[in-house]
């Protein structure tokens, strides 16, 4: 089931776009490859959402991109990530990584591990300038930073919190126990937030929302967050008007 008013849009985790390749389960939140549906082609500047589970050995051969801010954030497991700038790197889950495409890279995303297989979000936004000079940037998070709190992992600043990208854009990840209630600020006006639920089942602005499903709210100051299990939960907020 798919709902929408003037400053919402729910989308539940099994009206996600399905993409089965054997080495590789995807689910799209938004059009990508094989999955299009004209209602879904992104949420401001977030044009990617990808719920993606790699089996063991496997993973994306090399592969071009170019103006484009890509983010993993993997959930379980390791990713080996290798680019044409001549970059070799694991990404373990905790860890977050950017990759800035700008004016053209190539790079391949493995799973590092023969034996199990990793669970990651591969997330676009897309950026406020074209043709920048490539870029890769990789940490790793405190975990302590987000419990029962919003722990910021990605902004536009260098020097702030979290990874950076060229956007206006603020993700945040919080791992919150049962009843827990946060508000979240939005940092820019006009910008609206795009919520991911990863685990558990949580309740924002009313709307009662469970694992994996997505629930983008614009034209707003704040919202309002409650755990009803434990839960972890992703806030993306974005410009949402695409220059």
């Amino acid at each position: 089931m798919e709902t929408k008013t003037k400053t919402t849009v729910l989308h539940k985790a099994e009206t996600r776009g399905d993409a089965n390749h054997g080495w590789l389960q995807s689910k799209h939140s938004f059009s990508f490859a094989n999955y299009y549906n004209p209602e879904r082609m992104n949420f401001g500047v977030l044009r990617v959402l990808n719920d993606d589970t790699v089996a063991a050995g496997m993973g994306f051969g090399k592969h071009p991109h170019s103006d484009m801010e890509i983010i993993s954030i993997p959930l379980e497991g390791d990713l080996k990530h290798m680019d044409s700038t001549g970059r070799s790197e694991i990404i373990k889950q905790g860890d977050v990584q950017v990759m800035s495409a700008g004016s053209g890279i190539q790079h391949s995303e493995m799973n590092a591990n023969r034996e199990k297989q990793v669970k990651f979000l591969q997330i676009w936004v897309m950026p406020n300038k074209g043709g920048v000079t490539p870029r890769y940037q990789q940490i790793t998070l405190e975990e302590g930073a987000r419990h029962n709190k919003l722990q910021q992992i990605l902004s536009p600043n260098a020097n702030d919190e979290g990874v950076w990208i060229h956007q206006d854009a603020w993700f945040h990840l919080g791992k919150l126990e049962k009843n827990t209630e946060l508000e979240y600020q939005v940092k820019k006006a006009g910008n609206g937030v795009y919520a991911f639920v990863i685990e558990g089942n949580v309740t924002i602005n009313g709307q009662s929302l469970n694992k994996r499903d997505g629930y983008g709210l614009w034209d707003i100051e704040n919202i309002e967050i409650t755990a009803d299990s434990k839960a972890e939960v992703l806030l993306m907020e974005v410009p949402m008007n695409i220059k």
